[in-house]
């Protein structure tokens, strides 16, 4: 098979492929079946199949790629992730729920012993990682129903992804032939993310643990080997013992707020002498938190925070603040309420992809640096919109709003 072209090999149907994976046998090609017409996604799939094969992939694994084709679904979702298309209130509502709590709660009780251990072992709290393992999959009911070398085909194929598709597609296929998990089994979400807590392939194959000490490290079906994993990735990311993922703070009138941003860090010395104090019982930073950022998911009329090397970590397990957020506030919240002092700004509009697609022109236009124009305010756009308000004379919170798209509107028509 190794000696037919890339739409010859196509040609397979999936049953045909299933038992060749099965039996390791080598099957004659149906030639009565249908070629797939897309030849550029051919030609890319048979890149990928030269560089897998390099990588020490077999052919009886590289023929898990001969159905694939583009899945349109997976480049929908890739367009409109949660974490920065909802209003932050929204996506908090959507992600802690009195179920996802009952849940929780419920989960820490039966897992205990082990995540205790878990905790002793790694350093990261049991609540942590059940959150985690909540926010991703509400606890295994929702693993993701894409087959994972598919989504990753899309993902790999075109578009601004491009690059990180194809290489969890490579990483996959060295997941396959590991034998960790079986084709029939190898499903993730539209991302490629896979099992209990959702990890992307590289990722897996890196820092995944084996939590049972059967030999395998089975993140698909086994919540112990899955939880183990997310602990040991967590400490390798940086978490740090015994302290929080950050805390809600309080912030005096005519705050400065350009000192805010995951991308400038401080000691507690510098927010004590600001007058910045926790917000719940008006307490004094301790400086055992180590150097602590200001974050203003919604702005300077919502709730603020200040997000220590924790928080940090888990933005390596998802690169999105919201996702981060969400993980700490529902972590605190298996043990109570814990009510945020702050009210999220409702009434606010946020941008809709178009508009923050707009600003994200006038920005550049303007001479701000802001990575990727793709309708999506993440970390670059919010610290660009940042040095922009410093700059205009309006408050530096860094918050896309309405009113700072006219505001960007009217300069560039004055402009022109």
């Amino acid at each position: 098979m190794s000696d037919m072209g890339p739409i010859m090999r196509r040609r397979f149907s999936k049953a045909r492929l299933m038992i060749g994976l099965l039996t390791g046998l080598v099957i004659a090609p149906d030639v009565n079946a249908p070629a797939y017409a897309n030849s550029a996604f051919d030609t890319f799939i048979a890149s990928v199949r030269t560089e897998a094969a390099g990588q020490g992939v077999s052919e009886k694994y590289l023929a898990a790629l001969d159905t694939l084709q583009p899945e349109p679904e997976v480049t929908r979702l890739a367009s409109s992730q949660p974490e920065y298309v909802k209003p932050i209130w929204a996506y908090l509502d959507h992600l802690i729920t009195p179920n996802r709590l009952i849940l929780g709660r419920e989960n820490l009780g039966d897992y205990r012993q082990y995540v205790d251990g878990l905790e002793a072992q790694y350093g990261v709290p049991a609540e942590i990682i059940v959150a985690i393992w909540g926010v991703e999959t509400n606890y295994g009911s929702n693993k993701g129903s894409f087959q994972v070398l598919q989504a990753l085909a899309t993902l790999g194929y075109e578009g601004r992804r491009a690059k990180f598709g194809r290489q969890q597609l490579l990483a996959a296929l060295q997941i396959l032939q590991s034998g960790d998990v079986a084709l029939g089994d190898f499903y993730g979400s539209w991302a490629g993310a896979m099992g209990h807590t959702q990890f992307i392939p590289t990722t897996y194959l890196a820092y995944a643990a084996d939590g049972t000490g059967d030999g395998k490290r089975d993140v698909w079906t086994s919540p112990h080997d899955a939880l183990a994993s997310t602990a040991n990735y967590l400490k390798i990311s940086g978490w740090q013992r015994g302290i929080p993922w950050g805390l809600e703070v309080a912030l005096p009138a005519k705050f400065d707020y350009s000192v805010a941003g995951l991308d400038q860090r401080k000691p507690a010395s510098f927010w004590r002498a600001r007058n910045v104090r926790a917000a719940a019982g008006n307490a004094e930073l301790p400086d055992r938190f180590g150097e602590m950022s200001l974050f203003l998911p919604s702005g300077h009329r919502g709730p603020a925070f200040l997000v220590t090397q924790n928080f940090r970590a888990l933005l390596r397990y998802n690169t999105a603040p919201a996702y981060a957020l969400a993980v700490g506030r529902l972590s605190e919240r298996f043990s109570g309420t814990v009510p945020l002092k702050g009210i999220w700004p409702t009434g606010d509009r946020p941008l809709k992809p178009n508009e923050i697609f707009t600003l994200q022109r006038f920005l550049r236009s303007a001479g701000y640096l802001i990575g990727d124009i793709d309708g999506v305010a993440g970390r670059k756009t919010i610290a660009a919109i940042r040095k922009y308000q410093r700059d205009a004379g309006l408050i530096a919170d860094g918050y896309p709003t309405p009113g700072l798209l006219t505001h960007l509107r009217q300069k560039n028509q004055l402009k022109n």
